[in-house]
């Protein structure tokens, strides 16, 4: 029977099998009491988050409590997700995201996107057992919260590195990939010292997991920024622990691939300025939304254009094996909005974890057809009307489209479901922000395992 891991021989882990990490909302202000390793702000919370796993955007609501803005919020739930949903959101791994700041915070008015995906390393890793990706997670968010952020990096990360140091419950969201893997994931030793119990066992939704070492990159990473892992001794022991698990990365690797900051791309559709990421994901959702200002009712029209154009855009590439993706948004009480989707380039990528780092390594986009990292902003003369980011696989870009489209023509954030494989995290304000923060609110996709939180 072929290894689940490697990529060379079969296709992506849970191709088809797994939709998004996404999950039920809990409640759009709050949910629940905190469970062991969930930050619990003790301020009052302006601002929203939803995250497919409630841990990550408890993390976000921290930051906006201790004053932080979108960019904090964002920094923190990505970080969080690297400890609390490392199958799709792990620092090995990288994503997009999709920005509009106020002037007061950097931003210039105009929304803007920043590209960081797990890459192909230069020399092609053709000799690795398990091919790794560059990995770019780190860098892009740190890129956006050291250009966009209020607050100290090392308070962004402090929820992130107190989860992976104290040990954090397994989500629901995290089991059910677990579950999805099985034992092939614990065959590398320090992937099974992470995921699997004293006997062997997978984790299950509610066990402790402990990430000591993950703990100690994030308190580099604190400390030293994002030097501290891609310069220096932590990113020598990096590439050597990625040597040693199979990955075939280099010094070089990770100084030649950086995060880049693109324009969306842009439309005026049902009253509002559209922005969408400007990769395959985003231009199928862009795509969608002119299929549904059209025709709102034709959602079977939409979803033929939506991966039309996301396959147009891959040269034709199958859009109905994709890898497993994540998605979340966060929005602060001047407007300031960030939504992004990450990915492993495959469930748990490579399977393995490059030992004494804690960082699990995502798999080599060569030779697979990349995840469609799908957000979509609306805004009118400048102020927030909603976001909607999107996973599941190839309904990820539909997902936005119908998202984003549900979300301005109805006063709530998500009035139905996105159409299935896709799922959805959407945050709305019906009366625009800044202006009317009371008519604002957040959803996480019915069908899954997140959290939405906040308060207006």
């Amino acid at each position: 029977m072929a290894n689940l891991f490697d990529l060379r021989r079969t296709a992506p882990l849970a191709l088809g099998l797994l939709l998004s990490g996404c999950g039920v909302t809990q409640g759009i202000f709050g949910g629940g009491h905190p469970k062991l390793g969930e930050p619990t702000p003790a301020k009052p919370v302006i601002g929203f988050a939803v995250a497919p796993v409630p841990q990550a955007a408890l993390a976000a609501r921290r930051i906006l409590a201790e004053g932080g803005n979108a960019a904090d919020a964002a920094t923190a739930a990505g970080f969080a997700l690297a400890v609390t949903l490392p199958s799709r959101a792990g620092l090995g791994g990288g994503g997009a995201c999709l920005i509009d700041l106020p002037k007061s915070d950097g931003g210039t008015g105009i929304a803007t996107s920043l590209l960081f995906p797990p890459g192909a390393p230069s020399g092609g890793n053709a000799s690795a057992s398990r091919p790794a990706a560059v990995p770019q997670m780190a860098r892009g968010l740190i890129a956006m919260q050291a250009r966009y952020g209020r607050l100290p990096l090392a308070t962004d990360l402090a929820p992130a590195e107190a989860m992976a140091g104290g040990g954090v419950a397994v989500s629901r969201a995290l089991a059910a990939d677990l579950g999805v893997v099985g034992t092939a994931l614990v065959a590398d030793p320090a992937a099974r010292a992470v995921f699997a119990g004293p006997s062997g066992q997978m984790l299950a939704a509610g066990d402790v997991m402990h990430q000591p070492d993950l703990a100690a990159t994030l308190t580099q990473l604190q400390s030293s920024g994002v030097l501290g892992l891609y310069r220096g001794r932590l990113a020598e022991k990096f590439v050597a622990g990625a040597d040693e698990a199979g990955g075939g990365l280099t010094m070089a690797d990770l100084a030649a691939l950086k995060p880049q900051y693109a324009r969306p791309v842009t439309l005026e559709r049902f009253g509002y300025h559209m922005d969408f990421i400007p990769d395959a994901g985003g231009l199928g959702a862009a795509a969608g939304i002119e299929a549904l200002a059209a025709d709102p009712a034709a959602l079977a029209q939409a979803e033929q254009s939506a991966l039309a154009a996301a396959q147009a855009t891959r040269h034709g590439a199958a859009m109905d094996r994709l890898p497993a993706s994540a998605s979340f948004a966060t929005l602060d009480s001047r407007g300031g909005v960030v939504g992004c989707a990450t990915t492993m380039n495959n469930l748990f990528g490579t399977g393995r974890i490059a030992p004494g780092t804690g960082i699990l390594l995502a798999a080599s986009p060569t030779g697979i057809t990349p995840p469609l990292l799908a957000a979509g902003l609306a805004t009118r003369d400048g102020k927030f009307r909603a976001i909607a980011t999107g996973s599941g696989q190839q309904g990820a870009a539909m997902a936005v489209a119908a998202g984003l489209a549900n979300a301005v023509r109805s006063d709530e954030p998500m009035p139905q479901p996105v159409p299935a494989p896709g799922r959805a995290n959407v945050i709305g304000c019906a009366g625009l922000l800044p202006g009317a923060p009371k008519t604002c609110a957040a959803a996480a996709d019915p069908r899954g395992f997140g959290l939405a939180t906040g308060s207006n």
